[in-house]
């Protein structure tokens, strides 16, 4: 099975998926594989915005159902927690609408949303209306520079010192999510 047929069969889904779990980087990856094709610039924003907003929707719920609950009231203890609690007290709406644009705050923000008493038809209007866009602009960005992209990955592939750096400046970046992943345990 080639990767064209692979993408093809299941590149809609794991963008669906990348956009609920992990966001830019698998949306942007989306609009990179419909530059090159593979996939269709308008199903890969749309497979990213259903993915975004089913997600933000379910963790929205999970807070407004579970806000009692020993895992919830942990997190309320955290500073990303109160960072977007302070957030949405001074602005609510505008805060539903951009917290999936602010790093460190997109799963924690839907949760901290749910445990208050916006309604829930509220957050479900802004939601959606943000999905579209935040999906739209990710994938716009992958797809309108992948001409660069596939520039870089061309030099990639004749120059192993690049190769080097890329695998460093990842494994640094993992190196760095971790410690940040640890530490917001202990708290």
């Amino acid at each position: 099975m080639s990767i064209e047929s692979l993408v093809a069969q299941y590149g809609l889904a794991a963008l669906f998926a990348g956009a609920a779990l992990e966001g830019e980087a698998a949306v942007i990856a989306g609009g990179l594989l419909a530059h090159q094709g593979l996939l269709s610039l308008p199903g890969a924003a749309a497979a990213a915005a259903t993915g975004s907003f089913l997600a933000d929707q379910g963790w929205f719920a999970f807070g407004r159902h579970f806000r009692e609950q020993r895992w919830i009231v942990r997190l309320r203890g955290t500073a990303a927690f109160a960072r977007a609690q302070r957030q949405l007290e001074r602005h609510p709406r505008s805060f539903i609408f951009a917290f999936r644009f602010l790093y460190g705050l997109r799963t924690v923000s839907p949760i901290a949303v749910g445990t208050t008493d916006i309604p829930q038809r509220q957050f479900l209007a802004i939601n959606f209306a943000a999905a579209i866009i935040w999906a739209m602009m990710f994938t716009g960005i992958g797809y309108v520079f992948g001409d660069a992209v596939e520039e870089f990955v061309g030099r990639l592939r004749h120059d192993a010192r690049l190769w080097w750096i890329v695998g460093g400046l990842m494994a640094a970046g993992l190196i760095v999510a971790a410690i940040h992943w640890w530490r917001g345990r202990e708290r």
